[in-house]
């Protein structure tokens, strides 16, 4: 593919892996290493089919519930978090049960479990469906309200106004949540939410970065799936600020309408797409041409979170030592 007036790439930063994506994925790529095969991983470990088939690859088995896990086998739950019924049915049958959740989620769902304790209707916010509300709406079903947007509010009705609190999906809109959450306070004045801000840094960081880029390019391209919400919160952004985006797997998605025109165009992935399809794309767009490439960095991330202590009770019981973490290993064939 050739654009033939292109002139200028910009790059976001940061973009690509966050530390909740870089951890899920050193867990199965140590878990197939160390544990006795087969390795099952219950849903996607990070929403990414180019991760999924490197993963599947090496030999990790993808599957959707855990009544297609054989008893007594090992499981890797994804980076999105469970409910507490997958997990009680793991313990029941007896699974070798390696937990990939975020630390991030993880913090939502204590929040959730100690609002509910505390006899607190619980309004999250988020996106229905998505594997990580799934997860996090099973820890108080009797307690919490879904919403996505704002004028949802009014709509809301809760057994106790004045007790009330707020939590919400980590891979939201910064912008709009903030409008969701001025909306519940406008309604529920006593309302109580987290201390720290649930949607995660990388969350924040790559859409800041997008606001910076979009302001100075006249096409964005933002590599992720379809079902990243991260990704496409990403395209939104952008779009909000009235830059034409696209969301794309790889390099094979991109459209030359849509770079017709365009002397410079930006591009970012969201947090689960590996470097090398950042790399595909630039090269992709640069073919033939003298086109500059630059990058514009909002913040360094220096975000590491440790692997979880079941991954080494499991090498343990094989008679096995993990090797040390070296990073992301997932890279074009």
């Amino acid at each position: 593919m050739t654009v033939t007036q292109l002139q200028d790439i910009v790059l976001a930063g940061p973009r690509g892996f966050c530390a909740g994506v870089d951890r899920a994925i050193d867990i199965v790529e140590l878990a197939l290493q160390v544990c006795p095969p087969p390795i099952y991983v219950r849903k996607e470990i990070v929403h990414n089919r180019h991760v999924v088939e490197a993963l599947r690859a090496k030999g990790a088995h993808f599957v959707d519930e855990l009544d297609e896990v054989p008893d007594n086998a090992t499981v890797i739950f994804s980076a999105h978090g469970i409910s507490p019924a997958v997990r009680d049915e793991g313990q029941r049958r007896g699974l070798r049960v390696i937990d990939a959740t975020c630390p991030l989620v993880t913090k939502v769902h204590l929040e959730a479990i100690r609002y509910a304790r505390e006899g607190y209707s619980i309004i999250l916010v988020g996106h229905a469906d998505h594997d990580e509300v799934v997860g996090t709406m099973g820890e108080a079903p009797d307690r919490m309200f879904l919403i996505a947007h704002p004028e949802e509010v009014e709509r809301l009705r809760v057994p106790d106004p004045t007790k009330v609190a707020y939590l919400t999906q980590t891979t939201l809109s910064v912008d709009d949540t903030r409008d969701c959450i001025e909306a519940l306070r406008a309604r529920f004045p006593k309302i109580v939410g987290p201390a720290k801000d649930d949607i995660c840094y990388a969350t924040q960081n790559r859409q800041a970065a997008v606001k910076t880029v979009a302001a100075a390019v006249d096409v964005l391209l933002v590599i992720g799936a379809a079902n990243s919400s991260n990704a496409n919160r990403l395209v939104e952004v952008s779009k909000g600020l009235g830059t034409p985006s696209y969301l794309i797997n790889d390099k094979h998605d991109i459209r030359a309408q849509w770079l017709a025109g365009a002397s410079r165009v930006g591009v970012t992935a969201g947090a689960s797409p590996p470097e090398f399809l950042v790399s595909e794309v630039v090269e992709a767009l640069g073919r033939r041409q003298s086109v500059a490439v630059q990058e514009v960095h909002v913040v360094e991330e220096d975000v590491r979170f440790g692997l979880p202590r079941e991954l080494e009770d499991v090498a343990k019981a094989a008679g096995k030592t993990l090797p040390p973490r070296s990073g992301v290993r997932v890279s074009a064939e």
